[in-house]
């Protein structure tokens, strides 16, 4: 599928230092970078505030990354959790467990506070959120009050990142099969 809103000609200097960029870092131009071309301002808040979100650290990287790639699998965004699982193989995590991130619930590799992050993240995806006490109260108790804002912050930009995409029609740029990763692992249900 094609994006829905037609990609761009990335120029200029800020187009070219923005494509050196991105071939730096992922190895390629993605399409997706061409369709918010379009409208620079927005585009620069994606980037800032996705600098700005990797310089927290207060939660552990791999529950942040888990809780990602959940968002993106629950509300079916290709693009992020293909970037999502490049990341972890990129980042040294289990891409093992990265792998099976879309079907976590029926896989025995995560431990149980991977699992809490996964549901946490799916339950602040739904509308309206279903996040309970319960939940909050154990996260709470595991991973103590400033880790647990950055994790809630944290999949709140995972949804603003995958259903814009979603919205827009921006699919898989194909990282992790440029990486020769397995494929993801999908849930028995799909």
């Amino acid at each position: 599928m094609a994006p829905r809103i037609p990609p761009a000609e990335i120029n200029g200097v800020y187009g070219a230092l923005v494509k050196r960029m991105a071939r730096r870092m992922l190895g390629d131009v993605p399409e997706s970078l061409g369709v918010a071309w379009h409208n620079r301002k927005v585009l620069n808040f994606g980037f800032g505030v996705g600098r700005k979100s990797q310089k927290w650290d207060a939660c552990d990287e791999t529950l942040k990354t888990y809780a990602h790639m959940a968002v993106s699998s629950y509300v079916g965004c290709s693009a992020c959790l293909d970037l999502g699982y490049w990341q972890a193989h990129q980042q040294g995590l289990d891409v093992n467990k990265a792998r099976e991130v879309p079907r976590w619930r029926e896989s025995t590799l995560f431990s149980p506070l991977e699992c809490d992050v996964m549901e946490y993240a799916e339950a602040m995806s739904n509308t309206p959120p279903t996040v309970t006490d319960e939940l909050s109260a154990r996260l709470l108790d595991q991973l103590g009050p400033a880790a647990l804002v950055e994790l809630t912050a944290f999949a709140a930009l995972a949804n603003f990142y995958t259903r814009s995409n979603i919205a827009m029609g921006v699919e898989s740029a194909g990282l992790a099969a440029r990486c020769e990763l397995k494929p993801l692992a999908m849930p028995a249900a799909a």
